[in-house]
């Protein structure tokens, strides 16, 4: 992870002030990572550009980790960005009843393009988006809870059974020695 200094000084997030000079910003924790997770995936899923700077607003809002929340907005990126928001069409349209549009489908790069087809999907498409960052956002908070516990119940076995053995050998070695 880059450096938080470096980051605070970063031209395009300046603005954010004094707020990037909390600590909880910038350690990895249990509540930090899985915070970061869940505003990262969520945001990842909201169809704005610069979605980077609204997970660093989410990020600084619910106090988690910064360089995270931003890393994970990635996923959305030039491969997986119409895999991801045709399916959060079709998510949208299944949710609200509508037969997905398809046929007669036709791409062009324009203006009116572009607003003539966003006005016929933006219902169904901002409700997919809306559920699938939700429910993203809900599985990896708790995924990474989860991971997080098992990583710790895994680390108390093990220093149980390093006190375990270093007993036994103390044993040991008073048998032997008285």
């Amino acid at each position: 992870m880059p450096d938080h200094h470096t980051i605070r000084e970063h031209r395009h997030l300046r603005f954010f002030g004094t707020l990037l000079h909390d600590p909880n910003l910038w350690h990895l924790n249990r509540r930090s990572a899985s915070g970061a997770f869940a505003v990262g995936l969520f945001t990842a899923f909201v169809p704005v550009p610069f979605q980077m700077l609204l997970a660093a607003a989410g990020a600084i809002a619910f106090r988690v980790n910064l360089p995270l929340s931003v890393a994970l907005v990635w996923l959305t990126n030039p491969l997986t960005m119409a895999p991801m928001f045709y399916s959060t069409y079709r998510l949208g349209a299944w949710l609200l009843g509508l037969p997905p549009r398809g046929e007669g489908f036709h791409f062009e790069l324009s203006y009116e393009w572009l607003v003539t087809e966003l006005g016929a999907i933006w219902e169904p498409f901002l409700l997919g988006c809306f559920v699938a960052g939700t429910v993203s956002a809900v599985v990896g908070y708790m995924g990474i809870r989860g991971l997080w516990r098992l990583h710790l119940v895994k680390h108390y076995k093990a220093r149980k059974l390093q006190r375990l053995e270093r007993i036994k050998q103390r044993k040991a070695e008073d048998k032997i020695a008285g």
